[in-house]
């Protein structure tokens, strides 16, 4: 189980593409200029973006690239996907090269997925008690992933000022 750590403990913006690199060139692919910039896009954000986010965040990087690229990143354990309610996935780097164990907290209003951290304490517990189910069953777990569904400040404040 890996840790949650913060951004001063993260790996640099080097160790994540050489990282990349190598899980791209093991699955047969390049690392192109397209490829970096979605990596440093994400790598720079907070919190797991749209394709709308990204391609703000990556000037010049073209919408059909970004769809294909972000795909190749995916097949190549590179980049996590994450798919909320709503029609956009949102996208961060996977925790095994960020070292940052973390869940999400995803508004079912707007879409928004947010980075949540849990305490260690709780974490070691969840992990035992995942364990523990998993050997009941006869299943050996790897990781775990826990997305939190609510609504977020915006739309609650949003829905307060309606009513």
């Amino acid at each position: 189980m890996q840790e949650n750590r913060s951004p001063e403990t993260s790996p640099s913006i080097a160790a994540i593409h050489d990282a990349a690199l190598q899980r791209l060139r093991a699955s047969g692919q390049r690392y192109t200029r397209s490829r970096r910039q979605i990596v440093e896009a994400l790598h720079g954000e907070a919190d797991p973006q749209t394709i709308v986010e990204l391609l703000g965040n990556a000037p010049g990087l073209a919408q059909s690239s970004a769809y294909r690229n972000l795909a190749i990143l995916e097949e190549a354990d590179v980049v996590h996907r994450i798919v909320t309610s709503e029609n956009h996935a949102h996208f961060e780097l996977t925790e095994d090269i960020t070292g940052s164990h973390h869940h999400h907290l995803v508004c079912t209003d707007c879409g928004t997925v947010l980075d949540m951290g849990l305490s260690a304490s709780l974490e070691a517990q969840l992990h035992d008690e995942l364990a523990a189910a998993a050997d009941a069953r006869d299943f050996v777990g790897t990781h775990h992933r826990i997305d939190l569904i609510g609504t977020c400040a915006n739309c609650s404040a949003s829905a307060a000022s309606e009513s």
